[in-house]
């Protein structure tokens, strides 16, 4: 789950990149459009981070993971979150505007935003992914998934319509394998449907 988590952020991250760099001057849609994207990534990738800290840390600590691993983790999830509060201005000025120079200026907050958050990425799955693999079915590691899934059908919904949104086949089957298909098929169906109509079609435009 952790890994498919992190390939819809990489996988945003780049769509936002393409779009702005192709964004019509003057085309307040499409600005409308990348600005609901926007908060809706913004939310899922502060949650995530939020979580980690709030969450997952305690659990690896648990298991053996040092507090200065963590403490790094940490400091790279500041400076994202720094990079998070960048982008979200750039993106609001290009929601009041919808013109390309602010196109031009958010691009540059999220490829700063891309550079920082990858880099974290690769560090963390590097680092903690050996772990949750190696500690797979123990009690800290469902304790810790019982913790995360103590979310509202309708942030739940959001969240697993945008994290298959464009998901490869594995990162796929990572979600479909931890939440059952039926339950999945329900949170879907009636609670999905806000990210499906109001988001999903950004990228395909």
């Amino acid at each position: 789950m952790n890994k498919a988590i992190h390939a819809a952020v990489r996988r945003d991250l780049g769509r936002f990149l393409n779009a702005l760099e192709r964004f019509p001057d003057g085309d307040r849609t499409r600005a409308a459009q990348l600005g609901a994207a926007w908060q809706n990534f913004d939310s899922q990738l502060t949650r995530h981070h939020e979580g980690e800290h709030e969450i997952a840390w305690p659990a690896l600590q648990k298991l053996g993971v040092s507090p200065e691993l963590l403490a790094q983790l940490d400091a790279e999830h500041d400076t994202m979150a720094a990079a998070l509060a960048a982008s979200r201005t750039a993106l609001g000025a290009l929601q009041n505007s919808a013109g390309a120079a602010d196109a031009a200026t958010a691009r540059a907050a999220i490829q700063e935003l891309q550079r920082v958050t990858v880099d974290h990425l690769e560090h963390e799955e590097a680092e903690i992914e050996p772990v949750y693999q190696a500690n797979v079915g123990s009690p800290e590691m469902k304790a810790m998934g019982r913790e995360f899934a103590k979310v509202g059908p309708v942030q739940g919904g959001t969240f697993f319509a945008w994290a298959l949104d464009g998901a490869a086949p594995a990162e796929s089957a990572a979600i479909t394998s931890t939440v059952p298909k039926p339950v999945l098929t329900v949170i879907l169906g009636l609670f999905g449907r806000s990210y499906r109509s109001s988001i999903a079609p950004t990228w395909r435009s």
